[in-house]
């Protein structure tokens, strides 16, 4: 008796180390993408208790362009996505336009469409790199169209005469000064700049605070009248403006004249500034808006009478917020 109620005391205490290990936690570790859970208590019956999600992991595969298309009107797909009942696809467009919403590539044409979530789940994580130098975003691939018309690294074409060269607008800022010798002078969007333009050197690059490019043509008009003008260098120009602009020329007047006027005379234009893919390819009198500057407001140039500038004032902001952000 004794024995045995001793071997039952050794039962009852090894009892605890057994019951926390029974009890200890299952974990099940799922594939990439989903979540870990841990079953709680013995056996097979143990409630799930405690779930962690996996950090997500992207793969690079190569897919067939066209199962990112519509068979009908060969656009990419763009949620939602419908599918008939013998696998045809189609976008929610073209099914909106067949007749009784029934596919025709069936053979008795009785294929009723349907939401397909599989294809919606593959549309919506397929993304691409831009494919604009120097451009670092992925796109979702039915959006690449949009991210291109707001692209910064989107190309724009010198337009010097006999250059070919195409490049993002940083990099034909470069060009520019490396190649055909444009000066580039820094501006801070908000502050007021002082450009003395020389009539001879017809092109400026300008350089914003983001590195946004912004080339400035001078150009005469005839009988003496200077015109200046400036666009944002940006392919795929969408139609809203992103910059205001504002330029001026003040009258150099003696101080006497000035005293007695009370003011001094200028000219000044406040413009929505535009884009283009092509700049410097207009001259001044074609932009939509530039500075008109009548000969009595230009200088003779510090050190060379002969030669004239024009002591022009500029200020760019941006519009806020910007029209068009990038995707």
């Amino acid at each position: 008796m004794q024995g045995a109620a001793a071997a039952a005391e050794r039962r009852s205490r090894a009892s605890p180390d057994k019951a926390d290990e029974s009890s200890k936690k299952a974990r099940l570790d799922l594939p990439d993408g989903h979540m870990k859970q841990e079953a709680a208590g013995g056996g097979d019956g143990g409630a799930i208790v405690g779930v962690a999600y996996i950090q997500r992991v992207e793969l690079a595969v190569r897919i067939d362009k066209q199962v990112l298309h519509c068979p009908l009107c060969t656009l990419p797909f763009k949620p939602p996505v419908f599918q008939c009942k013998a696998g045809h696809p189609a976008c929610s467009g073209c099914v909106a336009l067949l007749p009784f919403s029934q596919c025709k590539a069936c053979v008795d044409g009785g294929g009723f469409f349907d939401p397909c979530p599989t294809l919606d789940t593959l549309v919506s994580s397929t993304r691409i790199g831009c494919p604009n130098v120097g451009c670092q975003w992925y796109v979702t691939y039915h959006e690449v169209t949009k991210h291109q018309k707001v692209c910064p690294y989107a190309p724009c074409r010198c337009t010097e005469p006999g250059c070919g060269y195409v490049g993002a607008p940083q990099a034909l800022a470069g060009h520019l000064r490396t190649v055909h010798l444009v000066p580039v002078r820094a501006v801070q969007y908000g502050k007021v700049s002082k450009l003395q333009l020389s009539v001879s050197t017809m092109r400026l690059v300008l350089l914003g605070d983001d590195n946004c490019v912004f080339l400035m043509t001078v150009g005469a008009l005839g009988a003496g009248v200077t015109a200046v003008s400036v666009v944002c260098a940006r392919a795929r120009a969408v139609t809203r403006p992103r910059f205001t602009c504002k330029m001026w020329v003040n009258l150099e007047t003696p101080p006497a004249v000035v005293a007695n006027c009370g003011k001094e005379d200028m000219v000044l234009v406040d413009m929505h500034m535009r884009s283009s893919s092509s700049p410097g390819a207009v001259v001044p009198a074609g932009e939509p808006t530039f500075l008109t500057v009548p000969p009595m407001y230009l200088v003779p140039t510090a050190g060379d009478g002969a030669s004239m500038e024009v002591p022009l004032y500029i200020r760019i902001d941006k519009l806020s917020p910007w029209s068009d952000a990038l995707v």
